[in-house]
């Protein structure tokens, strides 16, 4: 099993939005990064877990665990004109962008912060890309150790 980090804007899509989903399931969509798109198409495997990660907030931060429930397939909000995700160049004949569906797992005991994973980038998280100054990527992934580590914190 491998894990992984998913980042979302809750005011687009939260943990909350997922949990409130029909079998607390979704399909991970709308991303638009060929390095995070070749992570979700090639890599990522049924029972996979991954840190939910809030973006763009005050206080951004890890809030929850997600389940992969499925390998990578097209997303099909790149061949929907109305979707604000369309891409006129994807073809379904050869997709160029894919998803997952996630499934909620549980909310952590507090959000995680950002700030407070920096404080472990000389350390224990040192390879974690989350914390590398100009880091992106919506989806990453994450060691067996940052994992542990990680969730050491939620009891801090």
């Amino acid at each position: 099993m491998a894990h992984w980090l998913l980042k979302s804007e809750p005011d687009a899509f939260g943990i909350a939005d997922l949990k409130a989903r029909h079998n607390q399931t979704e399909p991970w969509d709308g991303v638009r990064n060929y390095q995070a798109r070749n992570m979700m198409r090639d890599q990522m495997q049924i029972g996979d877990l991954g840190f939910f990660y809030h973006s763009n907030v005050k206080e951004p931060g890890i809030v929850g665990i997600v389940e992969i429930v499925s390998t990578g397939y097209p997303d099909p909000t790149a061949f929907d004109p109305d979707s604000k995700y369309y891409d006129p160049k994807s073809d379904p004949d050869h997709p160029r962008w894919y998803l997952v569906d996630v499934r909620f797992v549980r909310e952590l005991k507090r959000n995680i912060r950002l700030s407070e994973l920096k404080d472990y980038a000389d350390e224990a998280l040192a390879d974690l890309p989350l914390v590398r100054k100009g880091n992106r990527l919506s989806i990453m992934p994450v060691t067996d150790d940052q994992w542990s580590f990680i969730l050491g914190l939620e009891d801090r």
